[in-house]
Formats: structure tokens, C-alpha cells, sequence
């Protein structure tokens, strides 16, 4: 008897177990399945920097790479393998890679049916054209870690190619404060060169400064200059800046803020640099722009005032204020959104269309209720006219109207540094889902 219940008991345990597996793995699919559907719909079906390419061959769906992923929900379990099913959101952690068992994951940029421009550079870091260099996210390195590395050896081989210096111009001037333009700052100072950095925004950091709060931006230990090995694997945003910024006044790091280079000459053997506010001359330029380039503007009058911005970090501080957005698309959107959770604060969208297009089906959902609930307000066909301290003139299909106004956000996607490039004369290779 006591046999017999215990094969009936196993029995049960070899039928159900599997099952349950089946079941647990099928819903995981199916939701994947779905967030895939819903970008697909909404056209954001190309990553914009370095992602992961499965190889379906090696692929033995063991989800590590899933929940690896410090962004969450980028990739899943679709037909029985991996896949990114949220490309748009990517931003090369490479935590995926690391995680999978079997080496089926590789990253790259570009996909089949998208390229991506990347300029060619030799392993020294140099281009096609002699003295400019490139090192980080631009060359094709997105990763925080590698592109401080980067950043790090570029300078190095500058340093050894330099036969005199300090002598009355700049030995490297260097375009770029984010990971690999800071690392290649503090290395510039330990290498006693003469330096100089130029940052086009306000702060320092990068792409890592315009991401949201507390977000996961490493996931893997690093070697800074002038500071030694960072052993932390994991670190958010606040901690990194904070990091950087404990660093470069220990060592009393000089970067030009909101100083952007229009355009460089080679005469010689020197380079022209003009900037938004003066001239420089320098023996060595290195790159390290990243590849999200330059906020469009509007171009209208009123636009230099303080209270234009162009990027969204915190939407706390914007409590009990009036807050206009402009634009069309998902960062819009979602801005407008989070601005409008605040207590006290008046949020308008204005986007020159006469619908939203392209954007995910959850953000246009939430912003049709936000608009029909009183607390977000939606101005189709409007272009912004003029901007003062108090208020925005908008122009509308047929009419102006003027609304108060503390803070206006203008999120109509950026300029990339391809043309700057390339007005270098830096010969660019387009990749096609290729490492």
C-alpha cells in the first residue's frame, strides 16, 4: 500500500512538475510576445546604441540573459529564444552578454535592415585624419566601463606620439565630459599634458547625467585615473556623478561648461578649434562626444532663457509649477506624464501634428486619460511662437494664444554628430548588425 501511494505521489511529481515549468515559461512568453507586438505597432523597433544579437543556433533559452538585464523588460522568452523585445529602451549595458551560458549573445550596432555610421579608427584610438582621435560611445563602445578604458588608453598613445610639450598651444584638447571624455581628462593631467575640455551642457557626465534617477548605469568594476581600481560591480547614476565629481576636485580637473566646439581645422600640424565662445589652437584632438549629438532647438525668440530646457532628470523640483512640453513623441509624452504626477503642477503638451504617431500604445493610453481626468492638456497642431519669463506664445492652426509659463521642455529629438564628424573629414563605416 505504502508502495503503491508513493509511485501514485512520484507519478503525480514527474507529470506536474514539468507542467508547471511549461505554464510558468508560456505566460513569460506570451507577455513578451505582447511588449514586442505593442512596440511593433508603435514603430520602435530599432535600438538607437549598442544591443544584444542572439544567435538562435546557441541560444538554449535558459533566461539568464532576461534577468540579467539591469533595464528589465528588454529582453525575453519569444518562440522558444531570446530576443529583445523592447529595442528602443536598450542602452548597452552588456549585462546580458556576461549572463548567458552558452556565448550566444554578442553586442553590435546597427541591425540588418538599419546602419549605423561609425567612424573608422585605427587600434591606437586615431582616425583616418592624423592627431584626431576617438575613444567611447561615438567609435562604438557604449559600455561605462570600456568607454572610461577608452578614454584612459587613447591618451596614452597621444601622450607617447607627442615629441614637444607645453609649448604655446594645447597638447590635447578633449570634446566631451561623459565616461570616456573624463577618464581621458584625468589621464591627460597624469600624463602633465597640457589640456583642455569642452563640454556643450551645463554639467558633466554625459549620457549618464541625462539619465532618470537612481538607474543602474554600471554593472561591472572600473579603472579610473589619478584614482585607482573601483571595485563596486554595481552603481546608479547619483553615485557615479558624485564619484567623478569627488575625483576631479581632488585633483583639481578644469572643464569648460556649455562651451560647444562649432568646427575644427587642421593647419599643419596644429588644429583650429572654433567654440561657441572663442578660438584655440591644440596639437591633438580627441572625440569624445558620445553619439546622441546636440537637443534640436526651436529657434525662436526667447529660447536662451534659463527656463528652457531639454531633457527631463528630476520632475520633483517642478512641483506648483506651470510646465509646458513640446513635443510628439515617446520622451515627450512620458515627461509630460511624470511632470503632471506632481502635486500642484499644470502640464500642456504641444506637438505641430494633429495626432500622435509612432509612440507605444500604454504612453498614448495614459496620456488620452491624463487629458479626459483635467490634469494634462493637449494642444494638436501648435507650434511654440515666443518665450519670455512669465509666458509662451503659441501659434495654433488658425489662431495665437499666450499661457503662463515657468518652465517649457522642448523634447524634439537631437541633432546626431555625424555631419560634425565628418565636416572633420573622418572617413565613417556603416554597420549592419556587425561587431
Amino acid at each position: 500500500m505504502i508502495e503503491t501511494l508513493i509511485y501514485f505521489f512520484t507519478s503525480l511529481l514527474i507529470i506536474f512538475i514539468p507542467f508547471f515549468y511549461w505554464k510558468k515559461h508560456s505566460s513569460k512568453s506570451s507577455d513578451a510576445v505582447q511588449q514586442y507586438q505593442e512596440n511593433l505597432q508603435s514603430g520602435m523597433t530599432e535600438p538607437v546604441t549598442l544591443h544584444p544579437k542572439i544567435d538562435p543556433n546557441q541560444c538554449i533559452m535558459a533566461g539568464a540573459c532576461v534577468t540579467a538585464c539591469p533595464e528589465g523588460e528588454i529582453l525575453g522568452i519569444v518562440n522558444g529564444r531570446a530576443q529583445i523585445i523592447q529595442p528602443s529602451k536598450c542602452i548597452g549595458h552588456g549585462a546580458c552578454q556576461s549572463a548567458c551560458p552558452t556565448d550566444a549573445i554578442s553586442l553590435v550596432f546597427g541591425t540588418a535592415s538599419r546602419g549605423v555610421d561609425i567612424p573608422s579608427v585605427k587600434e591606437t584610438f586615431e582616425t583616418n585624419i592624423d592627431g584626431v582621435y576617438i575613444a567611447g560611445e561615438l567609435g562604438g563602445m557604449g559600455l561605462v566601463r570600456n568607454a572610461i578604458t577608452q578614454g584612459k588608453e587613447a591618451v596614452e598613445y597621444i601622450s607617447k606620439s607627442l615629441s614637444n610639450r607645453n609649448n604655446g598651444c594645447y597638447d590635447i584638447l578633449i570634446v566631451g565630459s561623459g565616461p570616456a571624455g573624463l577618464a581621458a581628462t584625468l589621464q591627460a593631467k597624469k600624463e602633465k599634458l597640457s589640456y583642455l575640455t569642452l563640454e556643450q551642457e551645463q554639467d558633466f557626465g554625459g549620457t549618464v547625467f541625462s539619465f532618470p534617477r537612481q538607474k543602474l548605469v554600471m554593472t561591472q568594476p572600473m579603472d579610473i585615473p589619478l584614482y585607482g581600481k573601483f571595485n563596486q560591480r554595481e552603481i546608479k547614476k547619483e553615485s557615479l556623478l558624485e564619484l567623478w565629481e569627488t575625483i576631479t576636485k581632488k585633483n583639481n580637473i578644469k572643464i569648460n561648461l556649455g562651451e560647444k566646439v562649432e568646427s575644427i581645422t587642421k593647419d599643419g600640424d596644429l588644429f583650429n578649434i572654433v567654440s561657441s565662445k572663442t578660438r584655440y589652437t591644440a596639437k591633438r584632438i580627441l572625440l569624445a562626444i558620445g553619439r546622441r549629438g546636440s537637443p534640436r532647438k526651436l529657434g525662436v525668440v526667447g529660447e536662451a532663457t534659463t527656463k528652457v530646457t531639454y531633457k527631463l532628470i528630476d520632475p520633483e523640483q517642478y512641483k506648483n509649477k506651470h510646465i509646458l512640453v513640446v513635443g510628439g513623441g515617446d520622451s515627450a509624452v512620458e515627461a509630460a506624464l511624470r511632470l503632471g504626477e506632481q502635486e500642484g503642477t499644470t502640464v500642456t503638451l504641444s506637438y505641430r501634428k494633429d495626432a500622435f504617431s509612432r509612440i507605444k500604445e500604454k504612453n498614448r493610453s495614459q496620456i488620452v486619460a491624463a487629458e479626459k481626468a483635467g490634469w494634462l492638456k493637449i494642444l494638436f497642431e501648435s507650434q511654440v511662437k515666443s518665450i519670455d519669463d512669465q509666458s509662451v506664445v503659441l501659434k495654433l492652426k488658425d489662431d495665437e494664444i499666450t499661457i503662463s509659463n515657468d518652465y517649457l521642455f522642448v523634447l524634439i529629438g537631437g541633432e546626431l554628430p555625424t555631419v560634425f564628424v565628418q565636416n572633420i573629414g573622418i572617413e565613417m563605416e556603416t554597420k549592419f548588425g556587425v561587431q
